[in-house]
């Protein structure tokens, strides 16, 4: 009877002697199909159990085999994976004294141009920055700002809602409401709130469902529609040029009474008529009005000690007109071609 145990020996030393001469990957796999697979010459060697006398002897010996193949396969893997780790840092060496590539200088969003300019322009005239929450509650957006029930912006169409109370708010004026109910003892306001709001309007090039408005407020003693003027015609003049002039026609708005649409001579014809204009030498910028008597006692200031006045400025809008820009959905597409315009001061 062939000596089982013998062999079981003999094939260790065999597979020991073939790692040896194994240098590649390949190799090793044909190795390990050959001698350590499930149908393998060393598992292979169990299915002579039933012929020998000495089972305890021969198992032992087919064990060692197993595990001394085993390990020293481990470590030739190990050997060739690092190998192959080397050979690759080798040929992909960098050279730390090179010079690095250039970085390019980033462009500024026009976005971004225009809320920067015109928060310069009310903080040196004395305003406050409060950006408010984008996420509001039915209260500070609407029924606060004397915003009825039935006002078309309470339709579902036009308005993002969570529910019943919670909504994306339609304009930044809810934090001029967050601002005059917070503040005690009622004391005087000057206040701009930049930020987004939201409306589903997005049915041409000119509008969005996002945008952004920069509101302001003014709330003290004795304010009349003559400050608001003035303050209107001080911001035409540094955001479009001195010589820009503004009219004010009567409007509506529910949270200011009476309302008025500004507009600005035009700044590419100078008020003779052309295109941007329509032909009349004026574009509208910006709604305004004194602040509803209603929305006063609503935010708890006595109507009858202190008024103010409130205005909103669409930044896309200031923006298209400054800078020829004939799509608003270009100031959110990050596309590189067309920000490279707009470089860093």
């Amino acid at each position: 009877m062939e000596n089982h145990i013998e062999n079981a020996e003999k094939l260790r030393l065999e597979a020991l002697s073939a790692l040896e001469g194994v240098q590649d990957e390949k190799s090793l796999e044909d190795f390990y199909v050959a001698y350590l697979a499930k149908k393998g010459s060393i598992p292979g060697l169990m299915t002579h159990m039933r012929e020998v006398e000495d089972k305890a002897a021969f198992g032992a010996a087919v064990n060692k085999a197993r595990g001394d193949v085993t390990a020293a396969y481990e470590a030739k893997k190990a050997s060739l994976a690092q190998k192959a780790l080397q050979a690759r840092l080798a040929k992909d060496k960098i050279d730390l004294t090179l010079p690095g590539e250039p970085m390019g200088v980033g462009h500024v969003n026009p976005y971004r141009l225009v809320i920067d300019e015109v928060i310069d322009i009310f903080l040196a005239m004395g305003y406050e920055v409060c950006e408010g929450r984008d996420v509001e509650t039915d209260r500070f957006n609407f029924e606060l700002l004397n915003v009825p029930k039935d006002h078309p912006s309470r339709d579902m169409q036009d308005t993002f809602y969570f529910g019943d109370d919670y909504l994306l708010r339609t304009q930044t004026s809810a934090a001029q409401a967050h601002k005059m109910t917070e503040m005690e003892p009622k004391r005087p306001i000057r206040m701009i709130a930049p930020g987004k709001a939201y409306r589903r309007d997005d049915d041409d090039m000119t509008h969005s469902h996002q945008f952004a408005q920069i509101e302001g407020l003014v709330v003290d003693k004795d304010i009349s529609i003559a400050h608001l003027k003035a303050t209107l015609e001080l911001f035409a003049k540094r955001m479009f040029g001195q010589k820009r002039e503004i009219r004010l026609r009567s409007s509506y708005f529910p949270f200011t009474e009476p309302s008025v649409e500004v507009d600005v001579s035009c700044f590419n014809c100078g008020g003779k008529g052309c295109a941007m204009c329509k032909g009349t030498g004026w574009i509208e910028i910006l709604g305004a009005g004194m602040v509803n008597p209603r929305v006063l006692e609503a935010c708890g200031y006595d109507p009858n000690v202190y008024s103010g006045f409130a205005f909103g400025v669409g930044v896309e809008r200031v923006a298209m007109l400054r800078y020829g820009i004939d799509d608003i959905r270009r100031f959110y597409q990050n596309d590189q071609r067309f920000l490279k315009d707009f470089p860093l001061k």
